[in-house]
């Protein structure tokens, strides 16, 4: 059932028990899995964030997916509750299925969901355990390259003109994707040039260099908590962190996160723990990361991806300030 949804619309999700009759023996509808956490949203009003016509494939780097008949909701993010905690906070995807187009504002009331509604869902949370015995997680993001098998290339010209037709995109951001895209394209071919045919080395547009780092790259913690404001540093003086592979104790630093750099956020979470897209570990992290309020990526060089990931921040890369007056 597909409602033909676009951004701005309001939805009803509809009764845990409706969904639990929509999926199949692993909690799935055409392979994305409903999980746990979405049962607190059941019955509530939500406004469509995006239309989820596409995603970037970050498990094996194949470039852009189609999805089909899908949306994310405005705030309606994982809570990690049903998955060991995990803090990546996802933007979770609702088929057209799990709601009903209704009239009137959105409302954000919570539901009761009772308990034997749950099994099902709370069993498929785990895969099988990884040979070494080590407990392995599956959720929406895990299972993301079944969801959507298709790959959608750079040329299908289709995916800009269904990104204005539902909202995702205006013309303008849509003309500006495709020129990134190009210059991109351009790029990579360039670095196979003389030097001096290349625009800036050849990097992707966005410029953003390797570090100086060949060994241990630097750390520094100021002990940031949720609630307080800081600052996003310079992209030369994130740069001059990373290695020469751009990164930053295993955390890579990318064009989209160089937008933000200048911001003033407040700190949302201390991230210490998120699941592994490839393997379904759960990744303890040595040096935790800081989610910041209202930064996500945006698409803005990825043909305006619309999965609004939270990026993470090293505690180097930020600087706390002070409350203004």
């Amino acid at each position: 059932m597909n409602l033909a949804l676009k951004v701005g619309d309001v939805v009803e999700v509809l009764s845990a028990e409706e969904i639990l009759a929509t999926l199949d023996e692993k909690g799935e509808l055409d392979s994305l899995p409903f999980m746990p956490e979405m049962l607190r949203f059941c019955g509530q009003r939500l406004t469509v964030q995006k239309v989820a016509n596409k995603l970037c494939d970050t498990i094996s780097g194949t470039g852009m997916r189609r999805m089909d008949d899908a949306v994310h909701l405005t705030a309606a993010r994982c809570d990690g509750s049903a998955h060991g905690g995990c803090q990546t906070a996802c933007l979770l995807y609702w088929k057209s299925a799990w709601l009903r187009r209704v009239d009137g504002p959105p409302t954000s009331e919570p539901v009761r969901v009772e308990r034997p509604l749950l099994p099902i869902l709370e069993v498929n949370t785990r895969k099988e355990a990884a040979p070494d015995g080590e407990e392995r997680f599956r959720c929406q993001a895990t299972e993301l390259l079944r969801a959507a098998p298709e790959r959608l290339p750079f040329r299908d010209l289709g995916q800009y003109v269904t990104d204005v037709q539902v909202g995702n995109a205006g013309i303008a951001s849509t003309l500006r994707t495709l020129f990134f895209g190009l210059f991109n394209r351009y790029q990579r071919l360039s670095r196979k040039f003389p030097r001096w045919l290349r625009i800036r080395g050849g990097l992707a547009w966005g410029f953003v260099r390797p570090g100086p780092h060949t060994g241990p790259t630097p750390t520094g913690t100021i002990d940031l908590q949720p609630g307080e404001l800081v600052r996003i540093k310079s992209k030369e003086e994130i740069v001059a962190t990373l290695s020469t592979k751009g990164f930053n104790r295993g955390l890579g630093f990318e064009e989209d996160m160089a937008r933000s750099c200048g911001r003033v956020a407040r700190v949302t979470a201390r991230v210490e723990r998120c699941i592994d897209e490839k393997t379904g570990k759960m990744l303890e992290m040595k040096n935790p990361c800081i989610a910041l309020e209202g930064i996500v990526c945006d698409g803005f060089y990825k043909s305006n991806c619309p999965r609004a990931f939270v990026p993470f921040w090293r505690e180097i890369w930020l600087e706390r300030i002070s409350e203004p007056s």
